[in-house]
């Protein structure tokens, strides 16, 4: 198997949690605080909670926050907290949007203008993985920076949490980490210890190829020629991804066909199933829906030879052609 989408789909492992963690009033639970702790100390955090996510999940946190301050979102967030977002503003409380431009970059006068207390921004766009610098947004405002760390973690942000799905192939809870008291504490009967291992463990042997980036690129051009082009630059995406285009063709179509080949690509959240539904983010950042559905993106977490290289780019030409055929009849 040629796995190019390690950042949505990991391989899922056999999920095992020993009873030691189990939480019970009548003990002192001192194998969960160890794990708390551990997990606490490999970000430099103190507080540790755990919460659904999804739209619902994400919704709550931005009614406890909005209890003590404004919010923004950026457009570039993982769809759960797009939609929460929106169902918060349809409850009638008033949130701030940052926008991509159609570089794929976040606009950063939307930044500057921001009233703020809260952003829920991350170090990385969904789906393109183009880079946002938080240095650069912490310089501009003064707001608490919330961010998505399930494929890169920044410094620069107040708070993080991650996508559980992606990190372990299991639907479970999240694990939000944060300082003070920016969130509400929790009881320990309600954290979700299975997440807490689960995700803890899918981060340690959470690992990326930066080496092969470029081979991959350049191979991609010398084989699809003119019907390759890309939306955004790769030398501004995370260093171990990279995101290009097809045209005249679906990208769900390819994904199926490679997946016959025990190749498995993506063009995004959900999509390396082949689900129907095109990048949301492209379309956010001005392209119209045809064009986002010709996008597709190769995260790295294995270095292969030349040969091997070669011998995948030789298979995509292929499929990509008879499919195009396919589609022209």
């Amino acid at each position: 198997m040629i796995k190019l989408n390690s950042l949505q789909y990991p391989n899922v492992q056999n999920l095992h949690i020993s009873s030691e963690y189990s939480l019970s009033i009548l003990k002192n639970n001192d194998e969960f605080t160890k794990l708390e702790d551990e997990f606490k100390k490999k970000y430099s955090f103190s507080q540790l909670i755990t919460f659904s996510f999804s739209q619902s999940g994400f919704l709550g946190l931005l009614l406890d926050l909005s209890k003590k301050g404004k919010i923004a979102v950026s457009i570039g967030e993982s769809y759960a907290i797009i939609q929460a977002a929106k169902q918060f503003e349809s409850l009638g409380f008033e949130l701030e949007w940052i926008g991509l431009q159609k570089d794929g970059n976040i606009n950063i006068e939307d930044v500057k203008s921001l009233k703020a207390d809260f952003i829920f921004i991350s170090s990385y766009i969904i789906d393109t993985f183009v880079k946002v610098d938080l240095e650069q947004v912490k310089s501009l405002t003064n707001a608490i920076i919330i961010s998505n760390a399930s494929a890169n973690s920044s410094k620069f942000s107040d708070a993080i949490y991650f996508d559980t799905y992606k990190l372990t192939g299991f639907s479970l809870s999240s694990v939000l980490l944060f300082d003070n008291d920016l969130f509400d504490e929790q009881v320990i009967g309600f954290k979700d210890i299975t997440a807490v291992y689960s995700i803890l463990d899918a981060l340690k042997k959470q690992f990326f190829v930066t080496s092969q980036k470029d081979i991959f690129k350049d191979k991609l051009i010398e084989g699809f020629g003119d019907d390759i082009y890309f939306l955004v630059d790769s030398n501004q995406t995370l260093e171990y991804s990279l995101h290009f285009a097809l045209k005249n063709i679906k990208a769900r179509e390819i994904i199926r066909t490679l997946a016959l080949d025990s190749i498995h690509i993506t063009n995004g959240e959900g999509c390396s199933l082949g689900l129907s539904m095109p990048s949301r983010v492209i379309q956010e950042m001005g392209y119209e829906e045809l064009i986002s559905r010709n996008a597709i993106s190769f995260t790295f977490c294995k270095e292969f030879d030349i040969e091997k290289i070669e011998k995948v780019i030789k298979i995509l030409v292929k499929r990509y052609k008879q499919i195009k055929v396919l589609n022209e009849q």
